[in-house]
Order: structure tokens, then C-alpha cells, then sequence
């Protein structure tokens, strides 16, 4: 059974990744239709640190900040218009990205490459839901979509996920020295 102390610092945690997944979306290669930001590399640590459950939570907060209005998505915007716009698919694919991470890097182990395989899925998730919705809302083709939306982002995703792994590992230890135990 979780304690209560648990499940507040747990909480706590949650929104402290909610706050710097808002950060490290304000991190950005402005490009014509997608940017390239550090939001996944938030959401990859979030999941991994946090688990399935409260990571998935951390980011329903981030995405309810900004559907609120509050400025949290890449480039300031907020609102249900950049929810639902052509990138709200991948804001959206965050969650699932962070509950996979959470979920298969506790089945792999908390080891570098399960860490780093269990990223590679969630991208792979959040790329799918995110392109799927961007097509649905552009009218693009599949293949105009994967240019714009995928490929530019491949090499960037490579490096947030080695530097998320590395960073989970470095951080596992004074976390649960702190009572922050997954």
C-alpha cells in the first residue's frame, strides 16, 4: 500500500516535471510547421522517473495548463486553438509517451538501454498519433507529413533520448535518497 507521504511527494514531483516540461517547451528551432523543441526530452525523463501513472499525470497537467490559456506549449501558444491545431496531436501523444516510458522501463529495467528503448517506443507512439493528427488536420499526404513532421526531428530525438537515459541514471539515486522512490 502507498502511503500518503509517498503519494504527495509523488505529486509533487508530478508537477515539478509539469513545470519543466513548459520549460523545455519554450526551447526551440522555430521550422514552417512543426517546431523542434525539448518537450519530449521533459516527457521522457517525466515517464521514466515518475512511472506510467504519475508520469502520464505529470503531463495531463501540462496539457490542461495549456488548453487553460496558460502559455506552456512551444512558442508561448496556449488555448484549445493550439491544442486542436496541427501539432495538438503531439502534445496529446506526450501523455502516451510518458506512460509507455514509464510503464516499459520498469518491465526492461531501470538499466540504459531498457531506458533508451522504452524512449525509442514512446517516440515512436507519439510520432504516430501526432502525424496522423497533423494529416487529418493539413490535408497533407502521409509522405509530405513524415517530411515535415518526423525526419527533421530524428537526429534531435536520438540525443534526447541518450541525454534523458543518462540523466534518469544519474538522477535515480539522490531521488530516492529524498523519499522520491518509484
Amino acid at each position: 500500500m502507498t502511503s500518503r507521504k509517498n503519494v504527495t511527494q509523488k505529486l509533487v514531483l508530478a508537477a515539478l516535471m509539469a513545470a519543466l516540461t513548459a520549460i523545455c517547451s519554450q526551447i526551440l528551432i522555430p521550422l514552417p510547421l512543426v517546431p523542434i523543441n525539448l518537450a519530449l526530452f521533459a516527457v521522457h525523463l517525466t515517464g521514466a522517473l515518475l512511472g506510467a501513472q504519475y508520469g502520464a499525470l505529470s503531463i495531463i497537467v501540462y496539457v490542461l495548463l495549456g488548453a487553460a490559456g496558460a502559455p506552456v506549449f512551444a512558442g508561448f501558444q496556449s488555448g484549445p486553438a493550439a491544442l486542436f491545431g496541427s501539432t495538438g496531436g503531439y502534445i496529446l501523444g506526450y501523455v502516451l509517451c510518458a506512460f509507455l516510458v514509464g510503464l516499459l522501463s520498469r518491465r526492461l529495467g531501470m538499466r540504459f538501454g531498457g531506458l533508451c528503448l522504452s524512449m525509442a517506443v514512446g517516440v515512436v507512439v507519439c510520432y504516430a498519433f501526432g502525424t496522423l493528427w497533423f494529416m487529418y488536420v493539413s490535408g497533407m499526404n502521409l509522405v509530405s507529413s513524415l517530411s515535415y513532421c518526423v525526419l527533421p526531428f530524428l537526429p534531435g530525438d536520438v540525443v534526447k533520448i541518450l541525454l534523458a537515459a543518462l540523466l534518469t541514471l544519474r538522477l535515480q539515486k539522490p531521488l530516492r535518497a529524498l523519499g522520491f522512490a518509484r
